[in-house]
């Protein structure tokens, strides 16, 4: 009898001890969704969906605090609780600031989407040089600084899901045979990759890229840098955790009303979130779809 008041007077001490190691508010054992830049437009709309159908906790982040906690709100008078943490994907701090988070409060991520992006107006006067680099700078590098942080962090069965565009794969149809050839491969690493998408950039400041096999566009450029990205994370997801059960997609949501898509596009962002929330909701145990790009919730040719 002494032994088991001893045995439970230590295992109290040590939840006592963990309490305050992890801080009260620590839920290693919940779930938790993460989704990038969704004050607005198609990521609040994915928030909105998660907040109802998502049993864990969901994270509303953006780069502007006070437009972040604006949205909360807005859903908070809906009755969904979504909660704010600040993250700016151009800012490498802010990205391990939140990712510490993360692993501190729940022990990692259970889905991740990463919708955060730019896209200059067609008629945007800005020279091609500059939007080439402003464009890929958030659209990929930023991207990739994400899901760098990031996807060690996704737990066993967790989801990533990385908002890209049919402009992706019409960029790739338009590239020299070359460039095809490699954004297709199945051993282009992702060193490679990012050099491809440096030099894109280089050519552009030079006004080379169109003799160098690049169509004259920046935000296809980028998507088609993420899109590829993806399925590179994917199989190596499947080399290093074979038996974790994650999976990692590129979707495209469709042409969307947003400040970025503008008013004539023929989707309202509650039906661009349907897609990524389906890819973030894919029931445990099923191997597919994986590193494919997908649309309409249908896996589409690359």
């Amino acid at each position: 009898m002494m032994a088991k008041i001893v045995n439970k007077n230590v295992n109290n001490m040590r939840s006592v001890t963990l309490k305050i190691i992890l801080g009260e508010n620590t839920d290693m054992s919940g779930k938790v969704a993460v989704v990038t830049g969704s004050n607005k437009g198609i990521g609040l709309a994915i928030v909105r969906v998660l907040c109802k159908q998502f049993q864990g906790d969901v994270y509303l982040t953006a780069r502007d605090v006070g437009r972040g906690q604006a949205a909360v709100e807005s859903l908070a008078s809906e009755g969904l609780k979504a909660i704010f943490h600040q993250l700016d994907i151009n800012n490498l701090n802010s990205i391990t600031t939140a990712a510490a988070f993360f692993k501190e409060k729940y022990g990692g991520v259970d889905i991740l989407i990463h919708n955060a992006g730019i896209a200059f107006k067609v008629a945007d006067t800005t020279p091609f040089a500059v939007q080439a680099e402003v464009t890929l700078e958030t659209n990929f590098f930023a991207a990739r600084d994400v899901l760098t942080h990031f996807l060690p962090l996704i737990k066993r069965g967790g989801r990533v899901v990385n908002i890209s565009s049919f402009v992706g794969p019409r960029t790739l149809n338009k590239c020299s045979a070359e460039l095809q050839q490699r954004f297709r491969s199945e051993d282009i690493t992702e060193d490679e990759l990012v050099a491809l998408m440096q030099r894109f950039i280089d050519k552009a400041k030079k006004g080379e890229h169109k003799q160098d096999g690049w169509p004259e566009t920046p935000y296809g450029v980028s998507k088609l840098g993420l899109t590829t990205l993806s399925m590179i994370l994917a199989r190596r997801l499947s080399k290093e955790r074979p038996n974790d059960g994650i999976l990692l997609n590129a979707c495209c949501p469709g042409w969307v009303r947003t400040d970025m898509a503008g008013e004539a596009a023929e989707k309202s962002p509650d039906e661009g979130a349907v897609t990524p929330v389906y890819l973030a909701l894919l029931p445990p145990k099923i191997t597919e779809p994986h590193g494919k790009f997908v649309s309409d919730k249908e896996v589409q040719p690359w």
